[in-house]
């Protein structure tokens, strides 16, 4: 955790002042990068203070679920969400808003459901018949702005599925991606995506995989423990199912920030020395493809928190500080 203390302190002494839509001002440094080498140097837990391990991996397991409620989030062990579904005044009077607990189409729900629409001129058979084949339907028909008589295609896209699929199918793809930044439904989210857009690297000569994780915004003091901690446990997670061994996560951010009341948390973990990491352990009960050779991606809902555990994680005394919403 050396590499994330040294950020911290870099964004300390080089940050600038910026005001925000929270009303805490931050310390912020535009672009930064952390690189971990998951099978020689372990886990990237915090280990300053005490990581909210399983409440993080509550969080990732909502979002492989397609979770859109602050509830069943917290029926998974993450109460992280409650505030931004409940006491965001913005999100409050979003006409979106579903009513209570509902966060709308956040993450997980783009991750696993990703709306997808092609609007086909209805002359055009051929085109509309592809659609068909590759799982769109037929939902309406409506005239464009050029006067032409259209048809209205739509299906709901697995991206990670699709990732799974294609590290089985043509791991050497440099287009094995997913992304949660959809323009159309930005106004119905609680929160639009910080955590955006997530590659996988797989290496079929040494049979292991990588991935590179891009993030708009990240929360040094609370979010970059909790998203690396995602992180790395999706990576280790997708390298069972498809028979890679996790190697590196490489963890860009682009505006890295502290918040003002975040600081004294991060001055004294600063002070702290870090523990060695720790190792991620994976329950038995989820299938491993390089042992079985069986490819079972249905796994991606079928996981529980429980199945994810930290062996030999040692960590400073917990610290606190309020997140800004």
């Amino acid at each position: 955790m050396k590499q994330y203390l040294d950020l911290v302190r870099m964004v300390m002494e080089q940050g600038s002042w910026q005001s925000n839509r929270t009303g805490v001002r931050t310390l912020s440094m535009p672009g930064a990068m952390l690189r971990f080498d998951l099978l020689n140097d372990g886990f990237p837990a915090v280990t300053t203070r005490k990581l909210a391990f399983k409440s993080a991996i509550g969080e990732m397991v909502g979002f492989l679920r397609g979770c859109r409620s602050a509830a069943g989030f917290r029926e998974l062990g993450c109460k992280v969400w409650d505030q931004n579904a409940n006491e965001n005044v913005q999100w409050l009077a979003n006409p979106y808003r579903l009513g209570e607990d509902d966060l709308g189409s956040v993450y997980g729900v783009q991750w696993r459901a990703w709306p997808a629409y092609k609007l086909v001129p209805a002359a055009d058979s051929r085109i509309i018949e592809d659609a068909q084949q590759r799982g769109y339907a037929r939902v309406g028909e409506l005239t464009n702005e050029s006067g032409v008589r259209c048809v209205l295609l739509y299906k709901a896209v697995d991206q990670l599925r699709q990732c799974l699929d294609t590290i089985i199918e043509n791991p050497t793809d440099r287009r094995i991606l997913f992304h949660g930044w959809n323009h159309a439904q930005l106004d119905e989210m609680a929160l639009p995506p910080c955590h955006l857009l997530y590659q996988f690297l797989p290496n079929v000569e040494k049979r292991e995989i990588s991935l590179c994780l891009y993030l708009r915004s990240n929360d040094l003091g609370l979010g970059t423990g909790f998203n690396l901690t995602e992180g790395a446990a999706l990576l280790t997670l997708v390298g069972r199912l498809t028979g890679y061994t996790p190697r590196w996560f490489t963890y860009f951010i682009a505006d890295a920030h502290i918040y003002e009341n975040h600081l004294p948390m991060l001055e004294e973990q600063l002070k702290r020395e870090p523990f060695p990491a720790p190792r991620l352990v994976l329950s038995d009960r989820i299938p491993d493809y390089a042992k079985t050779g069986r490819y079972e991606p249905e796994w991606l809902e079928k996981v529980e928190p429980s199945d994810f555990t930290l062996e030999g994680y040692r960590h400073h005394p917990p610290l606190t500080a309020p997140m800004a919403v």
